[in-house]
């Protein structure tokens, strides 16, 4: 995942050259309020995963981004493809946000029918901390499924 969202910055900044104000008065203008960032992430990901849309989810993370998918587990990368490519459709729901500082909780559920037949009914949370530019750089998934 973090080799597509490089490949996407590097296109984005081939079209937008940097230019401007100093730094300083950059990174004051570049601050995002962390509700509305993790409210964007929740929008993001429902119609996302809903359409297997890897690209528009991974624009959401900065480069070098911490994703840990499940508690007990490694992170994975090239998760979102495997999962979608198991996945024949989903339906999901994400909840509203709940706030502090820089980090945020997002309550979350999906019901997916997979490509072999089957069906997952799922419940998580997902732990956001984002960037000034309203980024995630990390995020540790907690789920379960029956």
């Amino acid at each position: 995942m973090i080799a597509s969202i490089s490949g996407m910055r590097a296109r984005r900044d081939a079209r937008h050259p940097a230019a401007g104000p100093p730094v300083a008065a950059l990174a004051c203008s570049l601050r995002v309020d962390t509700r509305q960032a993790a409210q964007r992430w929740a929008n993001v990901w429902e119609r996302g995963w809903h359409e297997h849309d890897a690209a528009a989810i991974a624009a959401l993370y900065a480069e070098g981004a911490f994703w840990q998918q499940h508690p007990f587990r490694e992170p994975e990368p090239g998760y979102l493809a495997r999962v979608f490519a198991e996945e024949e459709s989903a339906q999901c729901r994400f909840g509203t946000p709940i706030v502090d500082g820089d980090q945020a909780a997002v309550p979350w559920s999906a019901q997916t029918r997979l490509t072999d037949g089957g069906t997952e009914d799922l419940a998580g949370v997902s732990l956001l901390r984002f960037s000034a530019g309203g980024l995630v750089m990390e995020q540790r998934d907690r789920w379960n499924h029956s």
